[in-house]
């Protein structure tokens, strides 16, 4: 099967996942990049858990593709996951993730107060 479909932008596992997906997760920079330069990708698509690239990226510690994913008009920091209900923000604050949690306050339409589906949120709230 030649490479150029299986890096087809909209092609999907048994997961739900697409290549972007995988690349975020995985932290592979330049393949997101590529994808993301390709154009026809949705940063917004998300897994059979409903987790989004850059949710996949936060909550595994991959810098650069939170940096390369933020840059995007069209990311969307407050979705949440189906399993936990947690954000970007709350997995990067549950991992201790300073660099991350600080890209992310970054962002316009970040929730610092959103509520998981325990009730928490990502940071206490007196740490801001």
């Amino acid at each position: 099967m030649p490479r150029a479909y299986l890096l087809e932008a909209g092609l999907k596992d048994s997961y739900n996942k697409t290549p972007l997906l995988y690349a975020a997760e995985s932290g592979h920079e330049g393949v997101v990049k590529l994808l993301l330069e390709r154009g026809g990708v949705k940063t917004g698509s998300k897994d059979f858990y409903g987790q989004t690239p850059l949710l996949l990226a936060a909550k595994n510690g991959h810098e650069a593709v939170v940096k390369l994913l933020l840059e995007r008009h069209d990311v969307e920091v407050g979705l949440k996951d189906h399993s936990y209900g947690q954000t970007a923000l709350s997995l990067a604050a549950e991992r201790r993730d300073g660099a991350i949690v600080k890209l992310l306050l970054k962002q316009d339409d970040v929730e610092t107060d959103s509520k998981d589906s325990s009730g928490r949120t990502p940071l206490p709230p007196h740490s801001i």
